[in-house]
């Protein structure tokens, strides 16, 4: 192809930031029956040329199949119409994952590992690509993360339905986070109740104790600590599905005596306790939120009391996939290591404790996509097809990200600076396994 060809369809290419909206049309009324223009044909090429020449080929609307430029082809995409290519070639960020669900974009291989093939390849071709580039191809900031807007983001992901996570999450507790994995060979039920425990002992809890959670998902945390260490939790949700479940089943436990799960947003925390506790929340209170989190643990937290953040992280600053923030985590932000200490510096915290659990969160989504995969009818029974094939997207999406280290998993203990009385090592926290025996 001439090069005033190439200029005229990188023009257009350019010109198109709104083609994504033809991705909300039925299947059927973007089917073509033609055949692909050569300007077509050398989009796709350049599109791997741009991602890093995966071993990719693509197979186009017409069964004309594209081959990679270098080695074997071990994936296969699969475009359905003339459409989807130039949604895909404007914005991949955000166009692969709405064609996919879609039904206009399919994969042949293994979806988590095409995905982070895919991740591997873009992340190293970027330092490359012309700024025009990069402009076209970006992720956008996240929504709004206020008070108001929080729940809204919330509702939108974690009120789909109890039944809904029930089909795939573990049956002990019901936890949406990263399980502890401290033997290769545990269940996912097991892993979960070690990352209670592996939590619990890292708070250094004694009976009698006040803890106040931000963010307590379906309660699992604040029954195992009620439970198992005897203290008094104060649980703060602002998603009604959740809270529903969560005191059901502190009630049904005979737990309820010591937990009260408050619908409320974190902001709203008040009094004093020994241990401030939040897993799976930081992502969605966005980095303006991070002064007035570090302020509130602050004045929440006794002179000599622990706190513990658990959070999906960053290497380095980075927005949030455009498609994983428009469609499944509405404001959704992933700190990077040097801003999650930001929360500790503003307050003057002393940092105890890091750990990066990032293989472990992609065993963890494993095991929900295996789940998910069997129960794939009944989640089409009560969604539909579309949204079926967004959810296994998602996870499959994530387990590419922590595999190819876009992701991280941190958590982290921290205290006021002037504490003395801290521990003189970790080693209590592994004289005995945090996972339970199999029964």
């Amino acid at each position: 192809m001439g090069q005033s060809t190439a200029s005229k369809v990188e023009t257009e290419v350019k010109q198109q930031p709104d083609k994504a909206n033809v991705l909300s049309l039925p299947l059927e009324r973007l089917q073509a029956d033609r055949d692909p223009h050569s300007y077509e044909r050398w989009l796709v090429a350049k599109l791997m040329q741009m991602a890093g020449s995966p071993p990719v080929r693509f197979r186009l609307w017409n069964n004309e199949v594209i081959e990679p430029e270098q080695g074997e082809a071990r994936f296969t995409i699969q475009l359905n119409d003339p459409k989807a290519l130039f949604a895909l070639v404007t914005n991949p960020n955000l166009a692969f994952g709405d064609l996919y669900s879609a039904g206009r974009l399919d994969v042949e291989g293994d979806l988590p590992e095409l995905m982070a093939t895919l991740y591997r390849a873009v992340h190293q071709a970027r330092e490359s690509w012309p700024k025009w580039l990069d402009a076209l191809w970006r992720n956008h900031n996240p929504r709004s993360t206020g008070l108001a807007e929080a729940r809204e983001n919330i509702h939108h992901h974690y009120d789909l339905g109890n039944d809904f996570y029930r089909l795939w999450l573990d049956q002990a507790e019901m936890q949406y986070t990263c399980a502890y994995y401290e033997r290769p060979d545990l269940t996912l039920e097991q892993a979960q109740l070690a990352k209670l425990e592996h939590v619990c002992r890292k708070l250094r809890l004694k009976p009698g104790q006040t803890v106040v959670e931000a963010g307590c998902g379906w309660g699992g945390l604040a029954r195992y600590m009620a439970r198992h260490y005897g203290v008094r939790v104060h649980a703060y949700n602002i998603s009604k599905e959740q809270l529903a479940y969560a005191r059901d089943e502190a009630r049904r436990q005979h737990l309820d005596h010591l937990i009260d799960y408050i619908e409320d947003d974190y902001r709203n925390i008040s009094g004093q306790y020994d241990a401030f506790v939040s897993i799976g929340m930081l992502e969605h209170v966005g980095k303006d939120n991070y002064p007035a989190l570090s302020e509130l643990i602050k004045r929440s937290l006794k002179p000599d009391g622990l706190a513990l953040l658990h959070s999906i992280g960053r290497n380095k600053p980075m927005l949030m996939n455009a498609w994983i923030e428009k469609r499944i985590f509405p404001g959704a932000y992933p700190p990077s290591i040097a801003e999650f200490m930001e929360i500790c510096e503003h307050s003057d915290f002393s940092v105890l404790d890091v750990e990066n659990l990032r293989l472990h969160y992609a065993r963890t989504l494993t095991h929900w996509m295996e789940r998910f995969g069997s129960n794939e009818q009944q989640v089409t029974a009560m969604y539909d097809e579309h949204f079926t094939r967004a959810w296994r997207m998602y996870l499959a999406g994530s387990i590419a990200a922590f595999r190819a280290g876009s992701l991280q998993l941190f958590q982290v203990v921290f205290s006021h600076g002037n504490n003395n009385r801290l521990p003189q090592s970790r080693q209590d926290l592994y004289v005995f396994p945090a996972a339970p025996e199999a029964e």
